[in-house]
């Protein structure tokens, strides 16, 4: 693949992942977005729906990285961006364990986490650590209006994800909006990963 077509793969992953995501959960009647996280739409009979959504956009990142570190002006943030595309792979490897009420009947937080659900948590912190930590690293790449909006980027998300994990840990305060808070998260990581490789490809 020439280099444009692995940078045009930083605009693709965060728009396909978000309408993916919004179509399955919208289709579910029991699925509360504003409560739920996004991982939990990997169970049920069509939970592979999902599980394929973070493989694909884990791989989309994965070659935006590789781009990245061809042409981009920063090999430390491609690495950074290649950390968070296995932190998607993983996470769409390893299934989440129940959260939050969800599935119904299962309770809102196990009083153990299963392996297999430990596994997609460390790997879901490893790759929202690698995005947050390249919004900063790829702050000076360009204008001071760039670097300015990276480092609010990276500010705002890692918040963000804070306070959802925070709802999902059951916090009362903010156990009803965690999956609001999340969608807010990725989306701000979204956009920035979508804008970076527009301003590399110079669109």
């Amino acid at each position: 693949m020439g280099d444009q077509t692995l940078l045009a793969c930083g605009i693709t992953a965060g728009p396909l992942f978000t309408v993916v995501y919004l179509l399955i959960g919208a289709s579910r009647a029991d699925y509360k977005a504003f409560r739920h996280p996004i991982s939990s739409l990997a169970f049920g009979r069509a939970g592979w729906m999902q599980i394929l959504n973070f493989l694909f956009a884990g791989l989309l990142s994965l070659v935006f990285a590789v781009g990245l570190w061809r042409t981009g002006p920063s090999h430390w943030g491609a690495l950074l961006i290649g950390v968070w595309a296995v932190g998607l792979l993983g996470a769409g490897a390893c299934r989440t364990d129940p959260v939050s009420g969800y599935p119904v009947g299962t309770p809102d937080q196990l009083g153990r986490p299963t392996r297999v659900g430990a596994l997609h948590d460390l790997f879901s912190l490893i790759g929202f650590l690698g995005l947050a930590v390249a919004c900063f690293v790829f702050a000076p790449a360009f204008s001071p209006g760039w670097a300015l909006y990276s480092i609010a980027s990276g500010v705002l998300f890692a918040t963000a994800m804070a306070l959802s994990s925070a709802a999902f840990s059951q916090h009362q305060r903010w156990v009803n909006l965690g999956g609001l808070i999340q969608r807010v998260s990725l989306t701000i990581g979204w956009i920035w990963q979508m804008l970076l490789a527009v301003r590399l490809l110079d669109i």
